[in-house]
């Protein structure tokens, strides 16, 4: 039995290892202020959360009337956190990659703690499904910003950038 444990704990951070995907759970005081003072959300908004973990940002943004969506990687967190919001008809916890998925039409907000390898991409790829959607979308960053791109608002160590669809700017993705 306690073979059997271990080698569960050893796949798990084995596999965060090798996705890169690190688990850093968020302090709902500082979503919260980013969710009100950065960025406030109401029930027009739908935020995706990229790497949601237990899901204390789709929690936060649905406090706040928004529907919220998470993609994790981690089978664990997203059992976590399907169990955590479970009575939450707001929250949609999916065992998705990020990068393989397109985003819902009626997204506004994307909501990331990347790491600083990951951050310019992660950028490029909702600069990518705002030109697919035809809209902007909220860009919201905790503890990096991106690399040559100021931030349009900063509270503590969440940033904001608007990230517009280039589609008529003269500008090709």
């Amino acid at each position: 039995m306690w073979l059997w444990i271990a080698f569960g704990i050893i796949f798990a951070v084995g596999f965060v290892a090798f996705t890169g995907a690190p688990y850093v759970p968020s302090k709902r005081r500082d979503v919260r202020r980013a969710l009100t003072e950065l960025y406030p959300l109401s029930d027009k908004d739908v935020l995706i959360d990229i790497g949601s973990g237990d899901g204390i940002v789709l929690r936060e943004a649905s406090r706040l009337g928004a529907k919220a969506i998470g993609y994790e990687i981690h089978p664990v967190l997203v059992a976590i956190s399907r169990l955590l919001s479970r009575n939450d008809e707001r929250v949609t916890t999916k065992l998705a990659n990020f990068w393989s998925v397109d985003l819902p039409r009626a997204t506004t907000v994307v909501y990331t703690f990347g790491e600083g390898r990951d951050i310019t991409k992660m950028y490029q790829k909702v600069q990518s499904e705002a030109e697919r959607l035809g809209h902007s979308i909220a860009f919201i960053t905790y503890g990096f910003d991106v690399p040559g791109i100021k931030p349009q608002l900063s509270v503590g160590a969440h940033h904001l950038y608007t990230i517009e669809p280039l589609q008529g700017q003269g500008i090709t993705v």
